[in-house]
């Protein structure tokens, strides 16, 4: 199983688009790429192309190549195909981690999230995401706010069971 981001990190994006990236998330860019090793950039691809999603989704190497396996057995020419080809594939950014452990976030990037002097790192799992701070913080008072609609003694932790099947099965 390949190893999953944790934590979040507020960062100070310079002129040049160049914005540091979390040590802790390194250290899984790094183990999830196997083509890196010292002296050797890792690689990660930034997906930008779905107009519903505030931020850009940074990829792993084998995150990024379960995804394309997934796509490759679509059938060729379906709609479903050529949908995911041009997210995945087409509105993509392929890039490495820099020797300071920064990435550059070309202005076309910027621009699609509002990123402007600081970028807001957040763990997604098998990917992380990076978000203009205010809309970062928008979108969780949403996620707050549902949370305080459920009842006090309901835990997160039973959507677990929800996803392996054994939901009431006790």
């Amino acid at each position: 199983m390949a190893r999953r981001f944790r934590g979040e990190s507020l960062n100070k994006v310079d002129s040049k688009g160049r914005v540091s990236i979390p040590a802790l998330f390194r250290r899984v860019i790094e183990a999830c790429d196997p083509n890196w090793r010292d002296g050797v950039p890792p690689e990660l691809v930034i997906v930008y192309g779905d107009p519903r999603k505030k931020y850009l989704e940074c990829y792993t190497m084998e995150a990024i190549e379960e995804v394309d396996s997934k796509i490759d057995k679509l059938p060729r020419g379906s709609k479903e195909r050529k949908a995911l080809e041009r997210l995945f594939h087409g509105l993509s950014f392929p890039t490495s981690v820099d020797e300071t452990g920064r990435l550059v976030l070309p202005a076309k990037l910027r621009d699609r999230v509002s990123i402007e002097k600081e970028a807001y790192f957040i763990a997604a799992g098998d990917t992380f995401q990076i978000w203009n701070p205010e809309t970062y913080e928008a979108d969780q008072a949403l996620a707050e706010d549902w949370l305080e609609g459920l009842p006090d003694d309901f835990d997160p932790l039973s959507f677990l069971d929800q996803a392996s099947g054994t939901a009431g099965t006790e």
